[in-house]
């Protein structure tokens, strides 16, 4: 199964959560874990916010080293589709989502991933499969 990590399951990483840091140990070995080029924007993004001093540096470096572990995925061309669909769907329903959001479901469905992430929005798209890491075990995660 591949996983892709949302923006706020590398954020609990980097807070150190310890049922999303377990769940990921124990899906290292079975499955493929990664996050997007959207999530690394976002998170990055964050960080250049924070004012200088050691929460900051501390978090860099956090990220660094996730970003170092965790493959990056790009957008996929066949991502446009997916994000084109998603996008109609949602509005049809009179939602709207956050166009960063938009893509990482949309870039996850194109490869077939779960989404990791604790986002109620993404629950609400029809087809996507996200879990979150953060109370345990679900059953999309077998």
């Amino acid at each position: 199964m591949i996983y892709l990590l949302d923006t706020n399951a590398i954020s609990d990483l980097m807070r150190e959560n310890a049922l999303i840091t377990a769940r990921l140990r124990a899906a290292a070995g079975s499955d493929r874990v990664v996050t997007s080029v959207i999530v690394r924007g976002e998170v990055l993004h964050g960080l250049l916010r924070m004012p200088a001093g050691k929460r900051k540096d501390l978090l860099e470096t956090k990220a660094a080293a996730l970003f170092a572990s965790i493959p990056c995925e790009g957008v996929p061309e066949s991502a446009a589709t997916h994000y084109a669909q998603i996008k109609s769907a949602q509005q049809a329903l009179g939602l709207s989502l956050d166009e960063n959001d938009l893509w990482i479901a949309a870039s996850a469905s194109a490869i077939g991933s779960t989404v990791v992430s604790r986002d109620a929005d993404l629950r609400r798209i029809h087809g996507l499969k996200v879990v979150d890491w953060t109370v345990g075990r679900s059953s999309a995660d077998s």
